[in-house]
C-alpha cells in the first residue's frame, strides 16, 4: 500500500497566500512539491491552498456537492499581465477513463465511480473558472517532473 506523505507547509513568502499562512496543509508529496514552486517563484503574486468552494452536481448520485480544487493561484505574465488559475493535482491516470478488464471488479468499479465524480469536478471547475476569466488546469505526475 502507498504511503500518503501529508503535512503542514510553512511558506518563506506568506505575503503571497491566499488565507491564513499558518494553515497551509499539504495532502501528497506533489501538492507539497508544487507549494514549494508556487511559494519561491517571482512570476505567482498569490496563491492558495483549498481556499474556494465550487458547488457541483456529481453524476454517479445527481446530488449537489462541494468541490475545493487544491491551488487558487495568479502569475505575472512575460507581458505585464496577470492570469488567474484553478489547479487540481492528480495523478495521470486518473484524468483517463480506466480500462475495462476481463471480469468487472470491485476496483474497476471504483476507478469508474473515481472518474465520472472528478469529472463532474472538473466540469463545474472549467465553468466556474471561464465564467470568472480564469483557467482551470490539471497538473499530473508529468509536470511535476516525476515521470
Amino acid at each position: 500500500m502507498a504511503k500518503f506523505i501529508q503535512g503542514r507547509f510553512k511558506p518563506k513568502n506568506p505575503q503571497k497566500y491566499k488565507g491564513n499562512p499558518n494553515e497551509i496543509i499539504y495532502r501528497s508529496s506533489w501538492e507539497k512539491k508544487f507549494f514549494i514552486w508556487a511559494d519561491l517563484n517571482p512570476s505567482v503574486v498569490l496563491w492558495g491552498s483549498e481556499e474556494l468552494v465550487i458547488p457541483y452536481l456529481c453524476e454517479t448520485d445527481n446530488r449537489m456537492h462541494r468541490y475545493f480544487p487544491d491551488i487558487v493561484m495568479k502569475i505575472r505574465c512575460e507581458d505585464g499581465s496577470i492570469a488567474s488559475y484553478l489547479v487540481e493535482i492528480k495523478p495521470e491516470a486518473q484524468t483517463l477513463p480506466p480500462k475495462r478488464p476481463k471480469k468487472q471488479t470491485k476496483r474497476y468499479l471504483y476507478e469508474v465511480e473515481t472518474f465520472v465524480k472528478n469529472q463532474s469536478k472538473w466540469k463545474a471547475a472549467k465553468a466556474y473558472a471561464e465564467a470568472r476569466g480564469m483557467k482551470f488546469v490539471i497538473i499530473t505526475e508529468r509536470h511535476l517532473g516525476l515521470k
